[in-house]
Order: structure tokens, then C-alpha cells, then sequence
């Protein structure tokens, strides 16, 4: 006992004592590490990371055995590395920011998001003729790529297509998508109980887990859920199967019942919870 007293007393004396804040400021560390490792894990930065732990443990190597040459062009590249990292992961952290300010306890924590409006919602007819417009072009095999506006405003993509501006029917959908006409190609984006635009350029997905099989119209729907609230169908001009985009998640062979019952989810904002494990049953059955 008096060698353990001994040794507490040697080697515990030198440790402060911590505080609350002490605590509260690791945990945050902590989260914040944890993150940063995940969103690099996740995104190009991973092999990035790699290539940087290698050239740290070649200049390591260096130092030891006193390479002054090689040591001295890295202090010198190492300001100008930081910059082009910035540059090429630029992207990415778009992406992550634009996350962070989607998050609710962020926003609940702005001012200027409390008085917000939010008018961008669809009515239960809009819900309806978008269901029946992708049942009909399901079965004749037309593909089809319907992106619907919530809270994120999609004024980028709406430029890169035709405008249009009519209200929201099965005639008006199945019209524009239907083979050989001038707006059959692209996205349609519908604000409201309104269609806003037509053939519409849309970001396509990077997502190494989506599968093989998948076309371009199926990638530049995920692609745009990655990057906005929106929820977006698709219709497969090869299986003529109904899917939907969510959250940077594809949800395949919906039924029209299913879809229509997911779109007055997300008009009730039920996004959160309800919405997409309604989603995740229906996807697994």
C-alpha cells in the first residue's frame, strides 16, 4: 500500500485538477474530431488524408536522419499545399457547410429563421396528379425526373432550364416527358402547385454505394437530395419502376399509393422522422 500511496503522490501531483468547463470542452473536442473524421471518411478527402499521413512520415524519416535538402523544400511547399487542399476539397466542404446550416439546432438558434414563411408547400391535388403522372409514364416505360421544391430554393438549377410556369397536372407531366419532344430531356422542378421549369441540369451524385445499373437520371436525382431538401422521382425509362431521392438516399420500386402517401409526408413536414423510416419499410418490402 505505501508503494502505491508513494507512487499516487509522485505522478498524480503533476495532473491539474479540471474543471466543469475542463469537461465540457473535451466532450466538444471530442464531437467535433469524431465528425471531421467521419465527413473525411466519407467524401474524396479519405484518400487525401492518406497521401498527407504518408508524405508527414516521409518528412519524419527526413528529420531523422537530417535530410536538410528535403526538409527545406517542405517548409517550403507546405504553405502553398494548405492552399491547393482548400482548393481541391473545395466541393466537399461546401457540402459539409451547407450541411451544418441545415441542421435544426442551427437554425433554431437564427434570429431571421424564425419569422420564416414557408409557402413553397404543395397542395393535396398537386400530391395526387404527380402520382398518377408517374403511374401512367411507369407503365408505358417513359422516364421521367420531377424534383419537388421544400425549404431550399433551386433558383441555380431552375436557370439551366426552359421556363415554364403552369400548374401541376398528369397531362401537363406526361406531355413534357414524353419521348421526342423539346422538353422531354432533364429535370422538372415543382414549387407549390406549380411547375417552375423544365429540362433542368441537375448535380449528379458521387455516391460509390449506389448501384451499378443505375443511370444518369437516377444518379442527378440523389444527386440533387444531396444537396438540397428537395425529394425528388424518378421514373425508369428502362423498368418503368417508380424511385425517390431523399436525404442523398434512393428509395427503389415504390408503388403510386406509396409515393403519394410519402409526398403528404413531406407536405406535412414530417421529414424528420416518420417520413423516411416509412421510406425504409417500404424500401425493404
Amino acid at each position: 500500500m505505501e508503494q502505491i500511496r508513494s507512487f499516487a503522490d509522485k505522478y498524480l501531483a503533476h495532473v491539474p485538477s479540471l474543471k466543469v468547463t475542463d469537461i465540457v470542452e473535451i466532450i466538444i473536442i471530442s464531437f467535433l474530431v469524431y465528425h471531421i473524421m467521419v465527413w473525411i471518411k466519407n467524401t474524396k478527402a479519405w484518400a487525401l488524408f492518406k497521401g498527407v499521413v504518408f508524405i508527414m512520415v516521409f518528412i519524419v524519416i527526413a528529420a531523422l536522419f537530417e535530410m536538410n535538402t528535403i526538409l527545406w523544400i517542405a517548409k517550403n511547399v507546405v504553405m502553398y499545399g494548405v492552399v491547393a487542399l482548400v482548393v481541391i476539397l473545395q466541393p466537399e466542404l461546401r457540402k459539409a457547410l451547407e450541411q451544418l446550416g441545415k441542421t435544426e439546432f442551427l437554425a433554431s438558434l437564427l434570429p431571421f429563421e424564425i419569422g420564416k414563411v414557408e409557402d413553397g408547400l404543395f397542395s393535396d391535388k398537386t400530391i395526387h396528379e404527380i402520382s398518377k403522372a408517374c403511374a401512367e409514364m411507369g407503365k408505358v416505360k417513359t422516364g421521367a425526373l420531377i424534383v419537388v421544391q421544400q425549404n431550399d430554393p433551386l433558383t441555380e438549377y431552375e436557370r439551366t432550364g426552359i421556363d415554364v410556369d403552369g400548374i401541376v397536372t398528369s397531362q401537363l407531366l406526361i406531355n413534357i416527358f414524353e419521348h421526342n419532344t423539346p422538353l422531354h430531356d432533364g429535370a422538372v422542378i415543382v414549387r407549390g402547385d406549380r411547375i417552375i421549369s423544365a429540362t433542368c441540369y441537375l448535380p449528379l451524385s458521387d455516391n460509390m454505394s449506389l448501384s451499378k445499373d443505375l443511370g444518369t437520371r437516377h444518379r442527378a436525382g440523389v444527386g440533387i437530395s444531396e444537396v438540397t431538401d428537395s425529394m425528388t422521382v424518378i421514373v425508369s425509362e428502362e423498368t418503368g419502376k417508380i424511385s425517390v431521392a431523399y436525404s442523398g438516399v434512393l428509395y427503389r420500386s415504390l408503388s403510386p399509393a406509396d409515393l403519394e402517401d410519402q409526398l403528404k409526408k413531406i407536405q406535412n413536414k414530417t421529414r424528420g422522422g416518420e417520413g423516411t423510416q416509412a421510406l425504409e419499410r417500404m424500401a425493404k418490402e
